[in-house]
């Protein structure tokens, strides 16, 4: 276990730059596709998908919505606040445009998800581990999303730390840090779980704080606020954030529409895709039993699983489930503390290699359908 006075800029310094120097690669081979594409990298970035709709909350506040065809209502209370509202901080004094803004929070923000992963991982594994857990998360297939106006970075810095705060005992910390993960994606349920079970834990062994059910208070008040705001403002109460996401054809359904999904491809001329859907899903439930059998803390078992279970098992658009499942970055700690057995050039070698190939299909991505 490192001792909390060890755990600085110095200690973290290798995972920050690793991290760094795996997302500038993804940002060249991205603007070497773009300049032969005639694409803009910049516009992938920031202007389209998401990243536009978190760009008008920001300038216009919430109320906009688009009526598709169908009859269906795509609204923009879908999207939680707390990355428009750092949007807007950052193009205040800045001059910059909010997609421009969302690129910037975005740096900040996956640099603290770096550092916060390492923090998680060095603490349980070693500081070798620590690296490779930051290395492995930044090479992901769908890494890129890491460096665009999108909210994933932004939450998976707040759960990252609101873990390591919950680990260590600062239960006030992870509280706040878990209330600001509620405010930013949906999925900010499974920090406050996260809390909530490390709490319980501690009390049965015998820690006695005011500061822990104060934490455990305050870790679901961001998530509370805005749903109970979302449904006063529609007028659907309890229920009116879920008829929001009905909208968008969001919904928890077991993984069936999932699995139709890949049934359908399995009996259509798409077979390998669907062969390539299962080979996916089939990993990272390895990786998940791997964390069990690592026997990882239990906070960091029930926040990854409930990322997990959500992400796999939620309908609407499937070709977000990659990027749904970058938050849960203790699938990589199994992956990492094998590579730490690993001589350093070996480790580094593969490493490379992964974030090379990940860089050339974040490109592809982008300048293809690109992430929903």
């Amino acid at each position: 276990m490192v001792p909390v006075k060890d755990l600085g800029f110095r200690r973290a310094a290798p995972a920050l730059a690793v991290f760094a120097a795996v997302r500038l690669l993804g940002l060249a081979v991205l603007g070497v596709w773009g300049a032969v594409a005639g694409s803009s990298p910049h516009t992938l970035l920031s202007a389209r998908w998401d990243s536009l709709w978190y760009a008008r909350i920001a300038a216009e506040g919430y109320g906009y919505e688009v009526v598709l065809p169908s009859g269906a209502v795509h609204s923009n209370l879908a999207f939680f606040p707390l990355l428009p509202w750092l949007e807007r901080l950052v193009a205040a004094p800045t001059g910059l445009s909010y997609g421009s803004a969302g690129l910037v929070v975005s740096v900040v923000a996956g640099l603290a998800a770096a550092s916060g992963i390492f923090a998680v991982a060095d603490l349980s594994y070693g500081r070798r581990a620590g690296v490779l857990a930051v290395a492995a998360w930044a090479a992901l297939p769908v890494g890129i999303v890491q460096s665009m106006a999108y909210s994933e970075s932004l939450f998976t810095a707040l759960a990252a730390w609101a873990l390591y705060g919950a680990l260590r005992g600062h239960w006030l910390t992870a509280g706040l840090l878990a209330a600001g993960a509620g405010l930013t994606r949906p999925v900010g349920a499974a920090v406050v779980a996260a809390v909530w079970v490390a709490a319980v834990l501690a009390w049965r062994g015998g820690e006695r704080s005011w500061r822990m059910p104060a934490g455990m208070l305050l870790a679901p008040l961001g998530a509370a606020a805005y749903v109970l705001w979302v449904g006063a403002r529609t007028g659907g109460g309890l229920l009116g954030y879920l008829d929001v996401q009905g909208g968008w054809g969001n919904g928890f359904d077991g993984g069936w529409a999932f699995a139709r999904f890949i049934g359908a491809r399995l009996a259509s001329s798409a077979f390998l895709a669907g062969v390539g859907l299962i080979a996916g899903v089939a990993l990272v439930l390895w990786l998940y039993a791997l964390c069990v059998r690592q026997r990882q803390p239990a906070a960091l078992l029930v926040y990854c699983g409930i990322v997990v279970a959500l992400a796999l098992c939620a309908s609407g658009y499937f070709g977000s489930k990659p990027r749904l499942l970058l938050p849960a970055f203790p699938l990589m700690f199994p992956v990492a503390v094998a590579l730490a057995r690993w001589r350093t050039g070996r480790a580094a070698a593969v490493l490379g290699a992964v974030a090379a190939a990940s860089a050339v299909y974040g490109a592809f991505w982008l300048n293809g359908s690109g992430p929903p």
